[in-house]
């Protein structure tokens, strides 16, 4: 892989740039404020590829290689979180799921909707008991002479208050665990499906976050989304990228962290000279840049992987990891470096503050990461 982009590449990063700058971060903190989902940033963001950014140029997308899109989540992420990860849940865990695994009919259904941003796309996967085990669904799929009929609920599944399609990951074998999973793409108005705002989180407002409930919902055999019981494999396939994805959003807020107390060094005066000029600030400045610049590293290897070869579940589970710790160090260092001007409420360090915490914990938490990171160096 090299480290530097084509011109082309570079014209497309320079677009993204300026709409973060002039669309997204004039709105971040009345996202954070109001928590109310920016459909409108959304469609403004598909109109520069940003919504189906990896998508084939055939189904819509702006055919961008992982690298390229690992660079503009930052970009975007480095303005909002929450735009970043609505727009990498509807690219990475929805459209690229179907493009792999569906049907000519299913991509013709969804795909160009998606990756153009007339529709979103939501992914769920989690429940109350099948978070780190995803393996561990309840949720249930029987055949009839219909289709398939739908049973359970799913928690936390982001886009859903704006969604058109679902992901939806059922058991359709009993006591099979990974082996019984299938995936369903479930349109959200279809009868039977409740929803209801999830819990408030502490940050990453915005999402449009919501517990769905599914009672008797049927969908037709033309539902089901790759074969029967191997539904554990396109959840998994969609998480390694969704990983990388989130790799790159955890390092838009650690970089915007780091330009915070950057900033700051440089004005605030204390015993007649900016705080910037003491080594005990110069050494975690240092360390922070570093930090960030290694997880920048991994995250473009594990993307540059993910479109090289068949899986990159090693690196990506390591630039998850690497990425969303180093970032909340670096919220955590501007904090302290800012004080009582980055502790205030509604300063821009205390959301990215609350923003990244998150990025340890979905799509895998750290532990998670570092049970695949060992399984994989072990054999």
């Amino acid at each position: 892989m090299t480290f530097s982009f084509t011109p082309e590449q570079q014209a497309f990063l320079d677009a993204v740039r300026r709409f973060a700058a002039e669309r997204v971060a004039p709105r971040a903190a009345e996202l954070d404020r109001t928590g109310v989902f920016p459909r409108d940033l959304v469609r403004d963001a598909a109109a520069l590829g940003l919504a189906g950014t990896t998508i084939p140029a055939a189904y819509g997308g702006a055919a961008r290689d992982y690298v390229t899109y690992a660079a503009a989540i930052e970009i975007v992420s480095s303005a909002s979180a929450t735009v970043a990860v609505i727009l990498t849940v509807n690219n990475s865990l929805v459209a690229e799921p179907i493009v792999t695994f569906g049907t000519d009919d299913q991509k013709a259904a969804w795909v160009r909707r998606l990756a153009t941003g007339q529709s979103i796309g939501a992914f769920a996967l989690s429940e109350a008991g099948a978070g780190s085990d995803a393996a561990n669904q309840q949720t249930s799929a029987r055949l009839d002479d219909r289709g398939y009929v739908i049973n359970g609920r799913k928690i936390w599944v982001a886009n859903a208050e704006q969604a058109d399609v679902a992901i939806v990951f059922a058991r359709t074998e009993p006591d099979a665990r990974g082996r019984g999973i299938s995936a369903f793409l479930v349109p959200l108005d279809t009868p039977g499906i409740t929803m209801t705002a999830s819990p408030e989180s502490l940050g990453v407002h915005g999402l449009g976050c919501m517990d769905i409930e599914l009672t008797d919902v049927h969908v037709d055999a033309g539902a089901l989304l790759g074969e029967s019981g191997h539904g554990f494999r396109v959840a998994m396939r969609a998480l390694e990228g969704g990983r990388v994805a989130i790799a790159a959003q955890a390092l838009g807020v650690g970089q915007a962290a780091l330009e915070e107390a950057l900033d700051y060094s440089r004005t605030r005066q204390v015993f007649g000279q900016p705080i910037g000029n003491f080594q005990a600030i110069q050494f975690q400045l240092s360390d922070l840049a570093t930090d960030l610049s290694a997880a920048r590293m991994l995250t473009w290897k594990a993307a540059d992987t993910h479109d090289r070869a068949p899986r990159a579940t090693l690196e990506a589970a390591m630039a998850k990891l690497q990425a969303s710790e180093a970032a909340h160090r670096a919220a955590d260092r501007a904090m302290q470096i800012l004080a009582s001007e980055g502790y205030r409420k509604g300063s821009r360090v205390e959301r990215l503050f609350r923003d990244v915490r998150a990025a340890e914990i979905y799509q895998g938490t750290s532990e998670v990461q570092r049970m695949i990171i060992a399984h994989e160096i072990l054999g």
